[in-house]
């Protein structure tokens, strides 16, 4: 783990969540940065998730601080508007920003108020905390239902030198990202400029976090921050931004892996493929139709190589296609030619299937080109039991 120059971070217990258990990070720049952020598409919207639009806007993208909290989401509260500000406010006043240079973000139980006191009086031990080595201590801290915590690092070398990606994120249920993430926070110590990180964030994001799903639901916080803060000195040629962005990329794509790896109650990773689309974001569609059908998931969990309910998802994603030319694999095993069944061993393929990680290849035969992958979970009994229980 070699960590991004200029970043340094805390963590403490204040309160929020029932279990002694960190519930309040922060995340600081040595210098303002540039960054870029993207967030729920859901039409309900958590106080942080609108602040934190609005203060990208109002500095034009340039941030000093991010303050989360976890154990409650703010959100469809009375006061969350209120707690939101004035957590920015006090952070911005120890820290010496304006209050527009720190973006808030929160993740846990909706409908709940908030407690701004129990943010305000762990303050002072959250800041004091700061630290450069703590960047694991964070990671931990924005956890609800997640069983692991989940980082990802890269080096990109470039002309004048190298420079550091480091990445944390969280989520194991509620994840259907749209433009988003659940939580995510992605540093890097290259000197670039906002106008060029928008559009490398919303690539990034195309090709990784909106390729995972596990249970099909959007979260009402989902928010994604990528900063860059220039400490390592080390600027980006125009020719270097295709490798910085790659940097980027698999970053996000590490995070996105773990999220539907950690899926709630999941025993299985499923990697779906999709090929001969029309076009790459017809493939997307058919393959996210793939991970979200309950059915396909089921079947995953208990080695069911019931091929028919993966043509069935497909066929209602909405994508024009035709069934009679549609070859489908499972675990590399030809399971349907021609949208009819092929030959194989049932016996031998549900071995295949007990597998801690799962293969769907979904292939039209044709002159379409469009592919995509897409990473998702089996449902099991698990998944139930953690969110009939999820408030109580």
């Amino acid at each position: 783990m070699n960590l991004p120059l200029g970043y340094r971070y805390s963590a403490v217990y204040a309160g929020i969540r029932a279990k002694a258990q960190d519930d309040l990070a922060l995340i600081v720049s040595a210098v303002p940065a540039a960054a870029a952020g993207v967030f729920t598409q859901n039409r309900v919207q958590a106080a942080p998730v609108r602040l934190c639009r609005k203060h990208l806007r109002v500095s034009h993208g340039t941030v000093g601080a991010i303050i989360v909290n976890a154990g409650n989401a703010n959100c469809a509260t009375r006061t969350g508007d209120r707690v939101a500000l004035a957590s920015c406010r006090e952070v911005a006043k120890r820290l010496r920003l304006k209050p527009a240079q720190v973006l808030p973000a929160s993740t846990g139980v909706i409908g709940v108020e908030l407690d701004f006191g129990l943010i305000d009086r762990a303050l002072p031990q959250l800041v004091d905390g700061l630290g450069e080595n703590r960047f694991d201590d964070v990671s931990r801290a924005i956890m609800t239902t997640d069983l692991v915590p989940k980082q990802a690092f890269a080096e990109v070398k470039l002309r004048r030198g190298v420079v550091r990606i480091a990445g944390m994120t969280k989520g194991s249920g509620m994840i259907q990202p749209r433009m988003a993430t659940t939580l995510g926070f992605v540093l890097t110590d290259a000197k670039i400029p906002v106008a060029k990180l928008k559009p490398i964030l919303s690539r990034s994001i195309e090709r990784s976090y909106n390729r995972v799903s596990v249970d099909g639901d959007t979260s009402t916080n989902d928010t994604m921050i990528l900063m860059a803060n220039g400490c390592s000195g080390v600027g980006i040629d125009p020719k270097e931004l295709a490798a910085f962005e790659a940097g980027v990329t698999e970053v996000m794509e590490t995070l996105a892996h773990m999220i539907a790896k950690d899926g709630e109650g999941a025993r299985k990773l499923v990697t779906i493929d999709v090929s001969g689309a029309p076009s790459d974001g017809a493939a997307a569609t058919i393959a996210r139709a793939i991970a979200n059908s309950p059915l396909v998931k089921t079947a995953i969990a208990g080695s069911d190589p019931n091929w028919g309910r993966v043509l069935s998802a497909a066929g209602n994603a909405g994508v024009a296609f035709d069934p009679l030319k549609v070859d489908v694999r499972m675990q590399d095993v030809l399971v349907c030619r021609g949208g009819l069944a092929a030959p194989f061993s049932e016996d031998e393929l549900k071995k295949k299937l007990d597998l801690p990680e799962c293969g769907i290849q979904f292939q039209i035969r044709g002159k379409g080109k469009g592919r995509a992958r897409f990473w998702t979970c089996d449902f099991t009994e698990g998944y139930i039991r953690i969110n009939a229980s999820y408030r109580t």
